[in-house]
């Protein structure tokens, strides 16, 4: 990723529905939740962890916050919470997706199918759960015009090329993808837009600041960003709406280890992670300035003339 990363600042405004988000307690979740609220929007924060969403509560205490404790593993629990929301009798402006599952680290071919399986029932198929129960509620909100409310999911990194060490979530983050396109041809029935955030980068949060690369997009700005479109969705073509600005890597890069000097770096930090993680991201790194230095000596002219018969 190259050049400045654009900061969305989100209009404020106190009329509107409640933006609701799922994930609510994750890294991502708690900045959705802060940036909606700024916004001047009432919020449902939906979380699995109960005594996170208290902190939740007590972080913004004078805010228009409502927790649910509930998940959207399965079919019938993203049912329950539906019913749940309902039952709160708020007008929904807007859902925002921050659903990720245990991080994966690993070769594909090194592990079971079954880890494969995992990541696709801990990140891919919750966000249809949830998608089937609350879109049709956004487009009966009762708020001035169907399609007012705008659903959007956030996915991470490594959807359109391998990330080496995570191919379980590069496969599971272009199957989100796809999913998103499919909800947003399905959802113009509704009146609902669906748009997908794709973050190509990890994200700069508090908990990884000293190991942080500058060009990945604050934690803040991508919550901004997210906010922004489900209160005021634009009538897009385009179902995946990329942050910021990217430059894609030639398809023969094997990601982390072959890419120029020009081409955008890449780590293997995940976007969600939230503790400092120092030891492997500094790990990876040096693996690629070890390639990078072996690279440049074999291609330096003088080391070639000495080579030459």
């Amino acid at each position: 990723m190259t050049g400045t990363i654009t900061d969305y600042p989100v209009p404020v405004t106190s009329t509107g529905g409640a933006v609701l988000v799922l994930g609510a307690t994750g890294c991502l979740g708690g900045a959705l939740v802060a940036s909606a609220l700024e916004a001047g929007r009432p919020v449902i924060a939906i979380g699995r962890d109960a005594e996170a969403l208290g902190r939740l509560r007590t972080t913004h205490a004078d805010a228009r916050l409502q927790t649910l404790a509930a998940s959207v593993a399965s079919d019938a629990e993203a049912a329950g919470l539906a019913q749940r929301v309902r039952a709160l009798d708020l007008p929904i402006a807007g859902v925002l997706a921050a659903i990720r599952g245990t991080p994966v680290r690993g070769r594909l071919l090194d592990q079971p199918g079954d880890v494969l399986r995992r990541c696709i029932d801990e990140d891919l198929l919750p966000h249809l759960f949830a998608a089937r129960h609350l879109l049709p509620m956004l487009s009966t909100t009762g708020l001035s015009a169907p399609g007012n409310g705008g659903y959007v999911l956030v996915g991470g990194p490594g959807a359109d090329y391998p990330w080496a060490g995570y191919g379980h979530h590069s496969i599971t983050a272009a199957a989100l993808r796809m999913l998103a396109r499919v909800l947003h041809d399905e959802a113009r029935t509704l009146g609902v837009h669906v748009h997908l955030l794709g973050v190509d980068a990890p994200l700069r949060t508090p908990g990884n600041l000293r190991h942080a690369c500058p060009e990945w997009p604050s934690l803040g700005a991508v919550a901004r960003r997210a906010v922004s479109m489900s209160i005021a969705p634009a009538a897009s073509a385009d179902a995946v709406v990329r942050f910021g600005a990217t430059d894609a890597p030639s398809p023969f890069w094997s990601d982390d280890i072959d890419a120029s000097d020009t081409a955008p770096a890449k780590t293997a930090a995940m976007p969600w992670q939230e503790s400092d993680g120092a030891t492997v991201v500094h790990a990876e790194r040096s693996l690629h300035d070890a390639r990078r230095l072996l690279r440049d000596i074999a291609t330096s002219p003088r080391l070639k003339d000495r080579l030459s018969p």
